[in-house]
């Protein structure tokens, strides 16, 4: 999994007005939720931040925040929402999840086709079923994305999700029986 260090400010000023003006002066307001605590409000300078989303865009991360002002050295997160501008490339706010590095947390990992099927270079059609698979460990075990070869597939045969390859301390989610691809 991708690791991004941040680094924010913690944010006193509140309310709508308040982080208008926040994006007035090129800061960026955004909230750091933990579980069993108060939420943290935060701001980022404005072009780090959209510089490091396009970084980590549609793949998941653990972000460390190394935040000024805050008791703790550093926080892990994982980015829970962005809500950008619908006309310009602004990020309006971003809310970020704390997580515990140790304790498993469930993913949606990309699932990435490689090779050319047996079965495809005799006239058959590759069909991708899955283009995603949902893993279960620690944040720091889950791969970017499972890669699933299909070389070896003849016309009529397919790959089922108990075929893939996983890490050892991670655990596939998804029915074993489900299909990712086939050649029919």
């Amino acid at each position: 999994m991708i690791q991004v260090n941040m680094s924010a400010a913690k944010r006193a000023a509140f309310g709508k007005s308040e982080c208008r003006r926040l994006r007035m002066a090129n800061k960026t307001p955004a909230v750091i939720y933990s579980k069993g605590e108060p939420s943290l409000p935060l701001e980022f300078d404005e072009t780090v931040l959209y510089k490091d989303l396009l970084f980590i865009h549609r793949r998941n991360a653990v972000v460390t925040l190394h935040i000024e002002g805050d008791e703790k050295e550093s926080r892990h997160a994982m980015i829970q929402e962005i809500q950008k501008a619908p006309a310009v490339e602004q990020v309006l706010h971003v809310d970020f999840l704390e997580i515990d590095l140790n304790k498993s947390v469930c993913l949606e990992v990309p699932l990435q086709v490689t090779g050319t099927a047996k079965g495809v270079e005799m006239g058959g059609e590759l069909t991708v079923t899955k283009s995603s698979v949902m893993l279960r460990g620690c944040p720091l075990d889950i791969p970017d994305e499972i890669v699933a070869d299909v070389t070896s597939l003849d016309k009529g045969d397919h790959l089922a999700c108990s075929s893939l390859t996983v890490p050892d301390k991670v655990e596939l989610l998804d029915d074993p029986t489900a299909v990712c691809a086939s050649v029919a």
